[in-house]
């Protein structure tokens, strides 16, 4: 079943040019509309931290206590892949995850987001993007300057 296309109310999962599936507008998604939670089981941060070291790439940090495990099969959010010029972003909401769009997300477009990793270990997690600002790692924005200065370093 984790290869088949399959579609969950606005979004269709197929298979993806970044990376494995991602998730794909059926229909026109408005930018600011809330497109779909991103769930799990909620946990604290010492079991988010095992669970990670088993190598986990569907945790979510929501606050300072707590994190959600998105693995489990009816998160259908976490086949949405990272991208360096995404077309929505994660907002938190009442411990809630929500992925909301940035811009107007026309049918057929993937849905993207950041997934703001840090710098710890950024060479671990290549991007395959493809945006024209691709920095060529998973990183938040707001260390791309920094990973540019290495580079010229």
């Amino acid at each position: 079943m984790e290869n088949q296309d399959i579609t969950i109310g606005a979004l269709e999962r197929r298979t993806s040019g970044i990376e494995g599936s991602g998730l794909f507008a059926r229909a026109r998604i408005p930018a600011g509309e809330c497109i779909i939670e991103y769930t799990g089981e909620k946990m604290c941060k010492a079991e988010s931290l095992r669970r990670c070291m088993e190598g986990n790439n569907y945790i979510f940090n929501i606050n300072e206590e707590f994190d959600i495990d998105g693995s489990v099969e009816s998160n259908f959010a976490r086949f949405i892949n990272h991208s360096c010029a995404p077309n929505a972003e994660a907002q938190l909401e009442d411990d809630k995850v929500w992925i909301v769009a940035l811009r107007d997300i026309l049918p057929g477009e993937e849905v993207t987001f950041n997934y703001g990793y840090d710098l710890d270990d950024y060479r671990e997690h290549p991007c395959r993007c493809g945006a024209v600002n691709c920095v060529g790692y998973i990183l938040a924005e707001e260390y791309w300057n920094c990973l540019l200065q290495r580079a010229a370093d």
